[in-house]
């Protein structure tokens, strides 16, 4: 089994709408994320096997030193390989070259094991405001 991930790398709009309705357990929705991601993020990461999307993560930015790790996702047949981890690393690594250099994520308590421990990053203080 190979897997590649890539940065900025090209993928279909339904097929990730896919693999989101899939790693995160929702109906698929109409589409559109590409466009978006087009003109908001510093860049995503994206991985294949085969052909096939088995993982993503978007990467958006403040315009200077931060960025943000955002919808982090795996198809649930794919996890537990690395992929995860591997995604999160390309974004790093992304984000370095485009001069961020801090790299924030938000996650629930759960996935702490993973961006904490398999990908390195530290607990911070943060908030949060629903509008």
């Amino acid at each position: 089994m190979t897997i590649t991930c890539a940065w900025r790398g090209d993928f279909d709009d339904a097929a990730l709408e896919a693999l989101h309705a899939d790693g995160f357990g929702h109906p698929a929705g109409p589409g559109g994320r590409r466009a978006r991601l087009e003109r908001h993020s510093l860049g995503r990461v994206r991985a294949r096997q085969d052909g096939a999307l088995v993982g993503f993560v978007n990467v958006a930015r403040d315009g200077a030193g931060h960025a943000f790790v955002l919808d982090t996702v795996v198809a649930r047949g794919h996890r537990g390989l690395g992929i995860g981890a591997g995604l999160v690393a390309a974004a790093a690594q992304g984000a370095r070259a485009a001069r961020c250099t801090w790299l924030h994520v938000d996650f629930e308590d759960h996935l702490g094991p993973f961006y904490l421990d398999a990908c390195g990053f530290r607990r911070t203080a943060a908030g949060l405001l629903a509008l």
